[in-house]
């Protein structure tokens, strides 16, 4: 469905463009647009490799399974039904942490593995759990500490201060984490009264 809409629009933009004589600075536009996603995409991925190696080094001096006895407290609280010998749990604080770090790159891999194990203790349902819809919330509204993205984002198109963006980035998804998790706890409540 998603591919007719962006089709839609794009013919849409492309047919008006025409109509309206503006159709050489639409192709200089996708021109040019094509040439620094290329660039966006290079900047981005040296980026990835330098954080994704620093959350290996992480992993091996075990800094990772320190900062996951940490959260266990909170997905405790969060996941009350979680079995504690889950493999769930273990992957749900790996995804915390890699969004905490601001390496969503690192997340989706946990993440995918966690929504896994989350609908196998689902007896494989086709309807979502409350733990894997709380979950989805939290892993959504991802609380970070070093937005990455956004600082290469802005890096890349000339800012003069980059990570200035930091303060702002946490109070934003401090805020739409306590938004999630609110919202989940109401809904576990609500679906523990039906």
């Amino acid at each position: 469905m998603i591919n007719y809409l962006w089709g839609i629009m794009i013919i849409s933009g492309m047919g008006y463009a025409i109509l309206t004589g503006h159709g050489k600075e639409v192709g200089i536009a996708a021109i040019d647009s094509s040439k620094e996603a290329i660039e966006l995409c290079i900047a981005m991925l040296g980026v990835m490799g330098l954080w994704m190696g620093l959350m290996q080094i992480a992993i091996k001096s075990g800094i990772m399974k320190k900062l996951t006895q940490g959260l266990n407290p909170v997905i405790k609280m969060l996941f009350p039904t979680l079995p504690a010998d889950s493999n769930a749990r273990e992957y749900i604080t790996s995804n915390f942490v890699a969004n905490i770090l601001g390496l969503g790159w690192a997340a989706t891999p946990v993440g995918l593995k966690a929504m896994k194990e989350l609908k196998g203790l689902n007896n494989d349902s086709e309807e979502a759990s409350i733990d894997m819809c709380t979950f989805l919330i939290i892993n959504i509204s991802s609380l970070q500490l070093i937005p990455i993205n956004v600082i290469t984002y802005r890096s890349q198109y000339g800012s003069a201060n980059p990570s200035s963006i930091i303060g702002y980035a946490i109070i934003a998804t401090a805020v739409s984490t306590l938004a999630g998790v609110l919202f989940s706890t109401i809904a576990r409540k609500i679906s523990s009264k039906e």
